[in-house]
């Protein structure tokens, strides 16, 4: 089975067995939702299946309780893992949107076909995300995700077709 973050436990929060989560999704109410299973490595390398009780809102984070785990001595073993949802329950997008995982790696091409790099990471620093791509014996090309810049998605072929603007590259 796949699974993919949703979140990192930063800190344990007071002595009920609170964890304090940075999200890492665009999904936050219905991953946190009370009942939503979440997975969390395990050391022996089987996923821990956890089921949300409760979470709320504080300062820009999410406090989550556990179903189970009931005091800080339960969850301070938590702190600094990610928190991870199975494939099965990936939310479907829309038409044109993808998930981090499906872009990571793609080959990028201009539309005349020269090719580029392959996207390495996504920046998300403001009102559109930024696709890195690393480019052989250059420095990496950073490139706005606006439908002036990125033409094409092709996920089956593992491409990505682009027009550079000008002071792109």
């Amino acid at each position: 089975m796949k699974f993919y973050n949703v979140g990192k436990i930063v800190n344990t929060h007071g002595i009920r067995g609170e964890v304090r989560v940075i999200p890492t999704t665009d999904f936050v109410n219905e991953r946190f939702a009370k009942g939503a299973k979440l997975y969390l490595e395990s050391i022996e390398g089987t996923p821990l299946e956890l089921e949300i009780e409760s979470a709320r809102p504080h300062k820009g984070s999410i406090l989550v309780k556990f179903v189970g785990y009931d005091n800080i001595n339960d969850v301070e073993k938590f702190r600094n893992q990610e928190l991870r949802v199975s494939e099965e329950d990936q939310q479907p997008l829309e038409e044109g949107t993808y998930y981090y995982h499906q872009i990571i790696g793609l080959t990028v091409k201009t539309i005349d076909g020269r090719e580029l790099g392959t996207i390495k990471e996504i920046l998300s620093p403001g009102a559109n995300d930024v696709w890195v791509v690393q480019r052989p014996h250059k420095a990496d090309l950073l490139l706005p995700k606006i439908d002036d810049v990125i033409k094409n998605v092709d996920l089956d072929n593992g491409v990505v077709e682009v027009e550079l603007l000008e002071g792109l590259e």
